[in-house]
């Protein structure tokens, strides 16, 4: 039962990344077909505001990914639990699956940290506030959605590691009250 929850999850880790790639890359093509529309209406080259135009699409796309992103991060994470090493005595008893789980968890935040500000800055790019004119938006989107493929495949790693190492560490553990008769 606990590996056929451990396939699942880390299918649905996957996928759910699959989705926000696929939502990020879509929100870049729906960004660039906003501006290819806004430059040919334009006759007369002229700054009006900061001189963009927002897309919608790509806003709600973006922040869509986003929030995609951010529940698969965390559910992986609490569902993997806290895998750590303490210290370097822990080090050296650690097994394999453990050394893995915690290499994985650490590249996984750090796939989740690109990712989202990436498609952050994007979809900030994409907003209709003037306050956000000067943030570049050019290929975030895209950039963001291939760190979420990533993310993915990293993060699906963690957890399959993180359950054996649990299951690992449970198998070692001798019981502590063993009565002798």
């Amino acid at each position: 039962m606990e590996s056929e929850l451990g396939f699942l999850v880390s299918v649905l880790v996957i996928c759910a990344d699959i989705t926000a790639a696929v939502l990020g890359i879509e929100a870049e093509i729906a960004q660039s077909k906003q501006q290819q529309h806004h430059h040919a209406r334009q006759q007369h080259p002229r700054h009006t505001g900061c001189g963009r135009s927002p897309s919608s699409g790509a806003f709600s796309e973006g922040v869509a990914a986003m929030v995609l992103l951010s529940i698969v991060h965390v559910t992986a994470n609490v569902l993997g639990g806290c895998t750590y090493i303490r210290s370097k005595q822990d080090f050296t008893r650690a097994t394999a699956n453990k050394i893995l789980a915690v290499a994985l968890l650490v590249i996984s935040w750090i796939f989740f940290a690109v990712s989202y500000s990436t498609l952050m800055l994007a979809t900030l790019a994409n907003s209709r506030s003037n306050r956000f004119c000067s943030l570049p938006h050019r290929w975030f989107f895209l950039v963001g959605g291939i760190f979420c493929l990533g993310h993915g495949l990293v993060t699906s790693g963690y957890y399959v590691s993180a359950i054996a190492a649990k299951k690992e560490d449970k198998e070692n553990v001798q019981p502590a009250n063993t009565s002798r008769p």
